[in-house]
């Protein structure tokens, strides 16, 4: 805590500030981060192999190959989260399994399974679409600002 903050607390606050810095347990940093890196490094990796199976076995280019892959990324971790396996995952990999497209199937299923005793309609798909309502807004609105800054340049620039 700051100095400052400190300063304006009661002095049993204060005590107790220090004393919680103490038995505070100390975080391997490190050791989190090389985890989250190969973790996520093997997730993207993953990722490739469904690429290039696609791209070998469908006929599919680099350029129309993306969106398959990404949905059976999500597919499997839907899977993966509703038997229990990716929360194990995530407890070991931390952010290496947040940041891949990964995280976001595993935060709408993990919201929709905490909330299936409400019901289908509320429950599910209510708390199924609050994270991925506002990432879909996101994304199109993005999509829009960057249409509209690239058609701006075009008409201005002759890109």
């Amino acid at each position: 805590m700051a100095d400052k903050k400190k300063k304006k607390l009661p002095p049993e606050a204060q005590k107790y500030q220090s004393f919680e810095q103490k038995r505070e347990v100390k975080r391997p940093v490190l050791i989190n981060c090389i985890k989250a890196f190969f973790v996520g490094g093997f997730i993207c990796f993953i990722g490739q192999l469904i690429s290039t199976f696609y791209m070998y076995f469908f006929d599919f280019t680099e350029q129309t190959v993306a969106n398959p892959t990404v949905a059976t990324l999500i597919f499997i971790t839907m899977l993966l989260t509703g038997f229990g396996v990716y929360d194990r995952i995530g407890q070991f990999a931390g952010a290496g399994s947040a940041v891949p497209v990964t995280g976001f199937g595993n935060a709408v299923v993990s919201a929709a399974i905490e909330h299936r005793s409400e019901g289908f309609v509320l429950g599910v798909g209510g708390n199924m679409f609050k994270l991925a309502g506002s990432v879909i807004v996101f994304g199109v609105f993005s999509a829009f600002v960057i249409a509209l800054i690239k058609t701006i340049l075009i008409q201005w620039g002759g890109l």
